[in-house]
């Protein structure tokens, strides 16, 4: 069923009040996600390489229990280790158990060595995989030769296009993590959160990013680091609030007590060494953001099987078709956000309901809307679609948290 309505609110762009966060690559909430959907990756390309085809399994269940740590200037030490426990089911006989855990711990010690600079897998971590025999009715119903089952009665949400504030908090993570930044100011973590908040015409930006205290000297050297990371987000959003004459404040660690030297100093670019702990799903949904003004879904989309686990696909698709539908008809609509709710045991490919809601522009032909949201509709929601997004999935193409 398609269910096509006008949505009664502003755009968010027009709403007074607006909050965006992020949490970026370092922080434990995004770590743990990231942790659970490597592995989720590994198994699917060994079950591909295999077997022809990815087996059921499903690794969304992650705890990252923070570490100990005693930080000091020019170098400290982590004194006891993160722990790190990833449980779920997989596919896996007596035959290629011991086969499965390997390539599982590989890729995730392998994805923690490729993304940070002073986080030893095996010297700052304790890795627990956890890995049990799914149900026979679940797994069955990724066996279905051309069409998958539903594996769970869930739904997935999106929406398009992101606001200035939203794009804003994004980029400035992703800028402060890009390897470019990381090469000039190597003393910036990779544990860097980034919270907006938009009154009207004045934005304020707040910063979380965790200082590598190998690279600092002394309380000076960390004050100058702040305004340094302060600098370069004010050089970075620079010409997109010019455009909109947006007045935006830059706050960093506003924690710190510069006095007694109580700061965000770290020996190995994380608050999980030492200050936080974390859940899979506790982190950004599938747009990369945490956005209260916007309709969301709560579904942990990390480490969900990519082939029939709607709790990741539907969400990935309520993206896909947001998008579509937006960028086919910018000229008539503001926003557009998409639902879609599965039945477990169903054909993927017939939800309950695709449900597009959309804010209009004055003056529009809405059943001309409507005509041209059912085809883009009905050409995403088909077999081959949903086996192009299991591929685009596996090659990251989708920005899952």
């Amino acid at each position: 069923m398609i269910g096509i309505e006008r949505l009664q609110r502003k755009p968010v762009e027009r709403m007074k009040f607006e909050i965006v966060e992020r949490k970026g690559l370092g922080h434990p909430d995004h770590l743990i996600d990231a942790l659970c959907e490597t592995l989720s990756r590994e198994l699917s390309e060994y079950y591909l390489k295999k077997f022809n085809s990815i087996l059921h399994h499903n690794v969304d269940k992650g705890l990252i229990v923070g570490g100990e740590a005693s930080p000091n200037f020019g170098g400290g030490k982590v004194l006891k280790p993160i722990e790190v426990y990833i449980a779920g089911r997989a596919t896996y006989d007596a035959g290629n158990q011991e086969e499965v855990l390997d390539i599982s711990y590989k890729g995730v010690k392998s994805y923690i060595r490729n993304n940070f600079r002073y986080l030893d897998p095996d010297e700052h971590m304790n890795i627990h995989i956890l890995l049990r025999r799914g149900a026979s009715e679940l797994a069955s119903l990724m066996k279905q030769k051309r069409i998958p089952l539903s594996n769970d009665t869930s739904f997935g949400v999106s929406y398009y296009p992101y606001s200035l504030l939203e794009e804003l908090v994004l980029e400035t993570e992703k800028y402060l993590n890009s390897k470019k930044v990381k090469q000039e100011y190597p003393f910036i973590g990779e544990d860097i959160k980034v919270a907006g908040l938009r009154m009207v015409n004045k934005i304020k930006l707040t910063i979380a990013a965790a200082i590598v205290d190998r690279h600092i000297k002394n309380i000076s050297e960390y004050k100058e680091a702040k305004k340094t990371i302060k600098s370069i987000v004010k050089e970075l959003i620079s010409d997109k609030i010019k455009e909109k004459k947006y007045q935006v404040s830059i706050y960093v660690n506003t924690a710190d007590n510069l006095r007694k030297k109580d700061i965000y100093l770290t020996v190995t670019g994380t608050s999980a060494e030492m200050g936080d702990d974390a859940n899979t799903g506790r982190g950004n949904r599938v747009n990369g953001l945490i956005t209260p003004n916007r309709f969301m879904s709560l579904e942990a989309v990390a480490g969900k099987n990519p082939v029939n686990h709607v709790g990741k696909i539907y969400n990935v698709l309520a993206f896909k078709l947001s998008k579509e539908i937006y960028l086919n008809l910018e000229e008539y609509l503001e926003e557009v956000y998409v639902r879609i709710l599965s039945r477990i045991g169903e054909e993927i490919t017939k939800p309950q309901i695709v449900n597009v809601m959309y804010v209009p522009k004055k003056g529009i032909n809405e059943n001309l809307i409507k005509r041209a949201i059912k085809e883009i509709i009905s050409t995403n929601i088909t077999p081959d679609t949903f086996k192009e997004m299991t591929r685009d999935i596996l090659d990251g193409k989708y920005m899952l948290f």
